[in-house]
């Protein structure tokens, strides 16, 4: 009975003193409202773009973790030996290889396979309407057996055992039939009828498989000219994926698949080498030839989880600075506490309190910016996130937050003034023996150090950005646009029935108004992915010497429209002679080695033997990340899949009215899409452009943050010098002169975190460049302008505080103790 009186009582006596804590904080903050208002405002701001920043990390850094055997999944990975100097790596595989694999090598449990439509996009037509799909997959029937996926309405049993089935995402099935419940639905992909047997919940924002339909491989299959081209196992295109059994050993697993190779692709298996790759690696994967698949920038992770976290600490450091400057306020408040009896720890606690309390008002207001803010956050990134008030995901890192600026803020200020002696305060000294004016001046010269880099990165990053698109990339894309043949139109039909089809387009579109000028092209000349290695050959090759050589397809009417410019020889012509005859860049007439003069050299492509006509001025074919490689280009004879169209000056929509119009009469049950060349463009660099809208949006976060810091440091510092700015003014001090006074000593703050930051941002700068073939130079006027900035801004802050103490009358500042 004692003792549970005894708990009672100091449970008891606990609910007092934290009540008694909590009345005090509330207090103290209301009486100090001006520094409070700054401390929550700066803390919000920093707890809002750093939440907004973790969760993008988070969403990054678990792509694919949430399959319950992702463990155990790995992606086949094949690396192919194209000369002696260069391998390729693809994440495809032959469409046999898994069924072998599964069947052939012990340790692997299951396999599956997925075909993304990234190239051959299916046509869905609803409600005598014609959408092209954007995110389709044909998928083994055993998919979801890998996989995990949430289903509303149907089974993935269902989906398996019908060749014609389909699998919709919510939203899709919202879209196509206005509700989730349409099981036994049918839908008309291209010429064939699927019925719906499943609707899933949408796709995860960190999943690889953004895939809103999934139609039977066997579908895919039933065609025979296309099974009969996935079957052959020197073609490369599925995505395959294993699972390994539990005690599976991997080494023993990829010997396994060295024999496979070497059983079926006899004397090719001796260039060709198989990997595993992790599924939940897969997202950071760097090095593939290309990809159907989202993959994500390590680098980029890294960096910006340090930019929330200093984000956070900038927003802290006021708080610290302030609350510690001000310690010697408190001194008659703390000498009462300790004259009745309060000890160390209570005054600690005491501090700790106040800290907590203004942390949990700043993070309410954070997150209240954060939903005002989420428009801009995903325009930015490009992703919707989870960052629902429900989403365990959201509350797990405000608590994280939380705790960390709780720390930040009160450990430091909560020592300092729990320890209170008040000899030290007149001393200037703080716990750690050190001028607690050196370590508030310290912290300044941090934030400011961070701000000076943001300013500077956003700089560069942006002069690197108007330098892509200001440099000549070699061709002219203004006013051009593209459409693109359906694969079905496109390869269903022989040569020459495919051929007439084009020409007969192409000349109608020429016909049109506002229409200057079409072209056929096999790929957009700003990003020519097709590369061949061992394709080439020409008098005098070295046997041994199998270069790779970007290849791009055109018609004779490729370079006028695009503006390309001949070194010397020639461009295609309409002529039957013409038909074998090539092109090569400047680079490839360089470094291939062809005997001069290169002109009317022989030159074989693929088997086609021909004659070289011309030697095109080097084009930008790629992104400026990447050097210019050798090209060769050949003449299409009007069969490529792609229309490039350019405008006549001021008559965009006349001709994309007039383009349809064609496109409706030759292919009336395709939709019309169409995309300007200068969005393709700018797609090459939509990781630069992200990258600079967030280091941009830092930096004006950080500058805000610093200068409310500033602003109330100055503030109490010049509160506390109004006897001295009184008697200075009566004695003949000017307002320029004690503003001087006042303000020196933070500006020299200022100008320390510039030296400081400087050379630390140049090189970091010059190390981001290095991704760049082609790219802009560090001036020194980068780093005066930010310094200025920062100076300005500085100069700002401090100078509206000094000229208003200076301007007080000195006879009400004398009067001031």
């Amino acid at each position: 009975m004692m003792a549970s009186l005894l708990v009672f009582l100091c449970s008891l006596n606990a609910t007092n003193m934290l009540k008694n804590y909590l009345v005090t904080a509330i207090r103290t903050l209301w009486r100090n409202k001006g520094i409070s208002f700054i401390n929550i405002s700066g803390l919000a701001i920093g707890i809002a773009a750093a939440v907004f920043v973790f969760i993008w990390v988070q969403n990054e850094t678990s792509y694919d973790n949430y399959h319950t055997q992702a463990k155990q999944i790995f992606r086949v990975t094949n690396a192919l030996q194209v000369n002696p100097q260069e391998t390729w790596l693809w994440e495809d595989s032959p469409y046999p290889l898994a069924n072998a694999a599964q069947k052939e090598i012990p340790g692997i449990e299951k396999s599956t396979r997925v075909l993304v439509n990234s190239d051959r996009k299916p046509v869905v037509k609803i409600n005598d309407q014609f959408i092209t799909e954007d995110k389709s997959a044909f998928v083994d029937s055993n998919w979801f057996s890998l996989f995990d996926y949430v289903f509303i309405n149907g089974t993935a049993a269902a989906f398996a055992q019908d060749r014609r089935g389909l699998v919709l995402g919510e939203t899709k099935a919202i879209k196509f039939f206005g509700n989730t419940d349409v099981v036994g639905k049918i839908i008309r992909i291209d010429s064939v009828n699927y019925t719906v047997r499943a609707v899933i919940k949408d796709i995860r924002a960190n999943s690889s498989f953004r895939f809103d339909v999934m139609m039977p491989m066997a579908a895919y299959m039933s065609n025979n000219d296309a099974a009969e081209n996935a079957n052959r196992w020197g073609n490369f295109n599925f995505i395959s994926f294993v699972k390994l059994r539990p005690n599976a050993d991997q080494k023993n697993v990829l010997a396994g698949f060295k024999q496979l190779i070497g059983k079926y692709r006899g004397k090719n298996a001796e260039t060709h080498t198989v990997s595993l790759q992790p599924l939940e690696a897969m997202y950071f994967e760097t090095g593939l030839q290309d990809s159907a698949l989202p993959h994500g920038n390590g680098k980029a992770v890294y960096v910006f989880s340090i930019l929330g976290i200093l984000v956070i600490v900038i927003a802290c450091i006021n708080y610290v600075n302030i609350t510690t400057a001000k310690a010697s306020l408190r001194a008659k408040e703390i000498s009462v506490r300790k004259i009745i009896g309060a000890g160390k720890l209570q005054l600690f606690f005491q501090f700790i309190t106040e800290s907590v309390l203004l942390s949990l008002v700043a993070l309410i207001l954070g997150v209240v910016l954060m939903q005002i803010a989420l428009p801009v956050f995903y325009s930015i990134t490009g992703k919707s996130l989870a960052v629902a008030v429900d989403s365990v995901g959201l509350w797990k890192i405000l608590a994280v937050v939380f705790v960390l600026i709780t720390i930040l803020n009160g450990i430091y200020p909560a020592l300092l003034l729990s320890s209170f002696r008040p000899m030290n305060v007149f001393r200037g000294k703080a716990i750690l023996h050190l001028r607690d004016g050196a370590i508030r001046k310290g912290l300044v010269v941090v934030q400011f150090a961070f701000s000076m880099m943001l300013i500077t990165g956003t700089i560069v990053v942006y002069r690197q950005i108007k330098y892509i698109q200001s440099t000549d990339p070699g061709y002219n894309i203004a006013q051009v646009f593209s459409v693109r043949v359906p694969y079905k139109h496109q390869f269903a039909s022989r040569n020459e029935a495919r051929r007439s089809l084009m020409m007969a387009m192409k000349n109608e579109f020429r016909s049109k108004p506002g229409i200057a000028a079409a072209t056929i092209g096999g790929s957009e000349i700003v990003n020519v992915t097709s590369s061949s290695s061992g394709s080439a050959d020409w008098d005098g090759r070295d046997t041994n010497y199998n270069p790779t050589l970007a290849r791009l397809s055109a018609d004779a009417d490729f370079q006028s429209l695009f503006g390309l410019t001949l070194q010397s020889g020639r461009w295609f012509n309409t002529e039957v002679a013409d038909q074998k005859t090539f092109l090569l860049n400047q680079t490839a007439a360089a470094t291939l080695g062809i005997r001069q003069p290169i002109l009317n050299e022989r030159f074989s492509w693929n088997g086609d033997t021909g004659k070289i006509i011309g030697i095109v001025k080097d084009f930008h074919y790629k992104s400026m990340h990447e050097k210019v490689g050798p090209m060769i280009i050949v003449n299409n004879k009007g069969s490529d899949p792609y229309f490039f169209i350019k405008t006549k000056p001021g008559n965009i929509q006349a001709a994309l009215a007039s383009a349809k119009s064609v496109w409706t009469k030759f292919l009336p049950e395709e939709p019309f899409d169409y995309r300007f060349m200068d969005e393709s463009f700018n797609n090459l660099y939509q990781s630069d452009l992200q990258t600079s809208k967030l280091v941009f949006i830092f930096s004006v976060l950080a500058i805000i943050i610093s200068a409310l810091g500033l602003f109330g440091l100055a503030s109490f510092l010049t509160e506390q010098r109004t006897r001295e700015i009184g008697i200075r003014k009566v004695l003949g001090a000017s307002v320029q002169q004690l503003v001087t006074l006042l303000s020196k000593d933070f500006i020299l703050l200022v100008l320390i975190a510039i030296l400081i930051a400087a050379p630390l941002i140049g090189w970091i700068m010059y190390r981001w460049l290095e991704n760049f073939a082609y790219r802009t130079e560090i001036s020194w006027w980068i780093f005066a302008g930010a310094g200025a900035m920062i100076v300005f801004v500085a100069l700002l802050t401090i100078g509206s505080q000094a000229i208003r103490a200076a301007m007080v009358n000195p006879v009400k500042n004398l009067r001031t103790e």
